[in-house]
């Protein structure tokens, strides 16, 4: 298993939009700036998660995209599944291992389940403080 950019990038652009968010709208091309991606590429990943409904757009000039939902109500599973669909370690095998690939599959789903965008904000919160930077 291995998550693309999509994902990687999906959450870091979730988690920059509830943390710089708070305060109003935040840019694509502002998140791009301080994350050092692309703007075309965030625009690009921002659509689905808006058709989603985690994220809502405000138009006008000082527009641009505010979570829609308290960052306690999204998980890293809600967003990884829009942006990159089912998460699977591995097909059926049919092996004598099966059972040792499903548990470890309901241990990631119940990460994903679990773990929302407030806990990856109160991880980036103590990062930031001893200078480390945070990445997915």
């Amino acid at each position: 298993m291995k998550i693309s950019t999509k994902g990687r990038y999906g959450l870091l652009l979730m988690v920059d939009l509830a943390v710089s968010g708070v305060s109003g709208p935040v840019s694509l091309k502002s998140v791009a700036e301080r994350k050092g991606l692309s703007d075309h590429y965030l625009e690009q990943l921002i659509a689905p998660l808006r058709n989603a409904g985690m994220v809502k757009s405000v138009r006008g000039a000082y527009g641009g995209y505010t979570l829609a939902r308290p960052p306690e109500a999204i998980t890293t599973g809600d967003v990884l599944h829009v942006l990159e669909g089912p998460i699977a370690i591995v097909e059926e095998t049919g092996d004598g291992l099966e059972a040792f690939w499903l548990s470890l599959q309901d241990k990631i789903d119940e990460v994903l389940r679990t773990t929302t965008l407030a806990d990856l904000v109160e991880l980036y919160g103590k990062d930031s403080k001893n200078g480390y930077m945070f990445y997915i």
